[in-house]
């Protein structure tokens, strides 16, 4: 099982999966985000914060092992488009009466990417197969 992990994880057969999924689990929270009532079942399992902190830290995670670059550029293009998913995320949110756009949930997005990102970068393997 943790050679499935690492392969799946760091392997380059699997890389533009992980940059799809990343992409397909966003449009999840653009889409699940804007369902009356969705937020608040949600919020009964996790706060707000715990729940931005998990998805766009994932998210991060995803483009993170993704991409193809170094590790120091793929943490920077990571957070950059974190940095754009949070802000459209609650540019969209903005739209729906009962929902609230605001800029503390987007500096928790920036915060989780930046946090995953930085440890990714400290104790990830640098990867001979980019």
């Amino acid at each position: 099982m943790p050679i499935f992990l690492t392969s799946l994880l760091l392997g380059s057969r699997y890389r533009p999966w992980r940059l799809r999924l990343a992409i397909i689990l966003y449009l999840l929270v653009l889409i699940l985000g804007s369902v009356p009532g969705a937020r608040l079942k949600l919020g009964e399992l996790a706060s707000g914060g715990v729940l931005h902190s998990l998805t766009y830290g994932v998210i991060t995670l995803l483009l993170f092992t993704g991409l193809k670059y170094a590790r120091l550029r793929n943490a920077a293009l990571a957070v950059l488009t974190v940095i754009f998913m949070g802000a459209l995320d609650e540019y969209v949110q903005s739209f729906f009466p009962y929902r609230s756009a605001t800029v503390h949930d987007w500096l928790v997005d920036i915060a989780a990417a930046a946090i995953t990102a930085a440890a990714l970068y400290k104790w990830w393997p640098q990867r001979t197969d980019a």
